[in-house]
């Protein structure tokens, strides 16, 4: 037998079983469960965190050896967190969706100062101005950590933007002793979440960090566009058979005035267009004793077309109004859902 089927097969102390027991329970309690990164945060702000998570998350710190024996215990595919069981990290449950957890997590991140040994998250920049800082020997340590610095107007000035450190490189002591005399806070304390199991998928950090307002306008411009190539094709959904139905009756209205069909739906208008059309002609005979008395003062229609063509313009002008009006009214049930359906994915 490998030494590795011993370990598993040896009984471990009650204690552990009985830790590894309340942290499945833990991941069986909640809808989504992750793995946050808490190194190098003190444990007084771990605390706070933790307090302010109570009532939508639950953080749970145990050895790393524990939680991945609840995840194998669990099993269901939440297993699949063990790769990113490392180093100083927590379990954290939720009833949240992953998305909504993350932005919670990163909402809750504070700035704070910078250790030497630890890594520069950004490249740290020093900024042009004044320090408020004394003439003295901080404007040598200011130099020799690379600011471009002197004394003026009795203070120390930085006199342009320099970088002391740059992303990924390790702060030394200089660096770090006059970071923390000017005050600079360069990085942000809080629990950087690593992965999230939630309803069989399991998301890595960088899928979560998305702009939630940006992939709303995206998906109802989508769905705008989904609707107009709907009722352009003339394809009956829900949502366009309304638009589709009142674009046909419009259509079917203005060849039944151009055909001079007598159907009900029509005749008002025909009779509008023959009374134009009658009074186009009028005006055009000069002589009104031929007229009847009520066409005798008809004057001539407006220069640009026939009381014809205007009959038939003001039909079609009308008829698209009510088109894009109803359209309009569609789309904003449409973003009124959209809104909805989005809401519920992103908290």
């Amino acid at each position: 037998m490998s030494a590795e089927a011993e370990r598993k097969t040896e009984t471990i102390p009650e204690w552990k079983q009985e830790e590894v027991d309340d942290i499945a329970d833990l991941i069986e309690g909640y809808s989504s469960v992750g793995i946050v990164n808490v190194a190098g945060i003190p444990s007084r702000q771990l605390q706070t965190m933790r307090r302010n998570l109570h009532g939508s998350a639950e953080l749970r710190i145990s050895r790393n050896t524990l939680v991945k024996r609840a995840l194998d215990q669990v099993d269901e595919g939440v297993e699949d967190l063990k790769e990113y069981v490392a180093g100083e990290v927590g379990l954290i449950g939720t009833n949240d969706n992953p998305f909504g957890l993350y932005k919670q997590l990163e909402a809750s991140k504070s700035p704070a100062p910078i250790s030497a040994g630890e890594v520069a998250p950004n490249d740290i920049v020093v900024t042009e101005g004044d320090t408020g800082v004394d003439p003295g020997p901080f404007v040598g340590e200011l130099q020799s950590i690379g600011a471009a610095a002197r004394i003026m107007e009795g203070s120390i000035h930085v006199t342009e933007d320099s970088v002391v450190a740059e992303e990924g490189e390790e702060v030394d002591e200089d660096v770090a002793n006059v970071l923390a005399e000017l005050g600079m806070e360069p990085k942000e304390v809080g629990l950087d979440l690593k992965g999230v199991f939630s309803d069989g998928v399991l998301f890595e950090a960088d899928e979560l960090a998305i702009d939630v307002e940006e992939y709303r306008a995206d998906v109802e411009a989508a769905a705008a566009r989904a609707r107009n190539l709907s009722v352009n094709a003339v394809y009956p959904t829900a949502q366009t058979t309304p638009t589709l139905v009142q674009k046909a009756e419009g259509e079917a209205k203005s060849l039944g005035l151009q055909a001079e069909i007598e159907s009900p739906d029509v005749m008002p208008d025909l009779v509008s267009k023959a009374d134009g059309q009658l009074r186009a002609l009028a005006a055009q005979i000069d002589d009104e004793e031929a007229l009847p008395e009520e066409l005798a003062d008809v004057e001539a229609p407006a220069a640009g077309g026939s009381s014809e063509d205007e009959s038939t313009d003001e039909d079609t002008e009308s008829d698209a109004e009510e088109e894009a009006d109803a359209e309009d009214d569609e789309e904003e049930d449409d973003d009124d859902d959209g809104g909805d359906a989005l809401g519920a994915m992103f908290g």
